[in-house]
């Protein structure tokens, strides 16, 4: 009977009234901090000229919708085919670095693999030293990447902090199974492939994220690698565009874009850049949201 009157710790009771007020109250203020700016952007770039005009800038209330901003901005090609180039390098390089990440991890999770201390060693390494710019920028240019796409992969393919993730839900799976693996006459490619590769799913689609988020964002490495305006991702033409305030049909950006000026607002066209390169990440988000505790927490923690 005593066990029934025992206090409960702190954490474990139930949340008083005022507890809870308080903290739905803090949910929805960060609810609306993150929410707003997000419709700001989104109803400006459908907003038309009038609207943006009354305004004298970002839009708060709607008055009428205007898809002028999207066709303007499609128009000239120049926005495509930055879209198609960012949609090329985060495909490829997401694929690339997962490849490596994995093979890194497994081969650094097995303790009796070839070189498995100084490797290991040489990984965790690079989280107190960085290389420099100009050592990665002539690193790139002797191996002849300069203005190629594959400058935009491999000077990041694998993330060091991505790759002790893995290594660490790896060695948490359970050897036997491994070992009776072995027993039967699996190699480890088949153990990896078989075996490893489909109890890791949670951990795979939450790295395979968070490089396909990278790769979508990054712009240094173009600013550095590539002189050809016609490989831009989309983020630096978003940089270049709404960030330093630069034409789309000018000259200094992209020779060959469509000149004369757009009939949309210049405003609604910048927002409407920024919508084009928060859509991708908004529509993968939820469908990995749910693996994020099962892949990254059991990783980090239990490693």
């Amino acid at each position: 009977m005593s066990t029934l009157f025992e206090s409960r710790p702190v954490w474990a009771e139930r949340p008083s009234l005022p507890a809870r007020a308080a903290k739905n109250t803090v949910l929805a203020a960060v609810a609306v901090v993150i929410l707003l700016p997000i419709y700001v952007v989104v109803l400006t770039s459908l907003s038309p000229a009038s609207a943006v005009t009354a305004a004298g800038g970002l839009v708060l209330v709607p008055s009428g919708i205007s898809f002028q901003a999207y066709a303007d901005l499609f128009s000239g090609g120049v926005v495509t085919r930055a879209v198609l180039v960012s949609l090329g390098v985060t495909a490829v390089g997401t694929l690339v670095s997962l490849a490596a990440t994995v093979l890194a991890a497994y081969g650094l999770s097995r303790p009796g693999s070839l070189l498995h201390r100084p490797l290991l060693f040489a990984v965790l390494l690079t989280f107190l030293f960085a290389p420099g710019m100009i050592p990665l920028y002539l690193l790139v240019s002797d191996l002849g990447m300069i203005d190629s796409y594959a400058s935009l992969i491999l000077p990041t393919a694998v993330n060091a902090f991505n790759l002790v993730v893995m290594r660490a839900f790896f060695m948490n799976l359970p050897r036997e199974i491994a070992d009776s693996a072995r027993m039967d006459g699996a190699g480890e490619w088949t153990i990896l492939t078989r075996l490893v590769l489909p109890m890791s799913k949670g951990v795979t689609a939450v790295v395979g994220l968070f490089y396909a988020v990278g790769y979508w964002n990054a712009f240094f490495n173009a600013i550095l690698y590539l002189n050809d305006n016609a490989k831009w991702p989309l983020q630096l033409i978003l940089r270049q565009y709404v960030q330093q305030g630069q034409q789309l049909n000018s000259s200094s950006l992209i020779g060959d874009a469509v000149q004369g000026t757009a009939s949309a607002p210049n405003l609604a066209v910048q927002m409407a850049i920024v919508v084009v390169a928060l859509v991708p990440v908004t529509v993968i988000y939820p469908l990995v949201q749910k693996h994020f505790t099962k892949g990254v927490i059991i990783g980090a923690v239990k490693g």
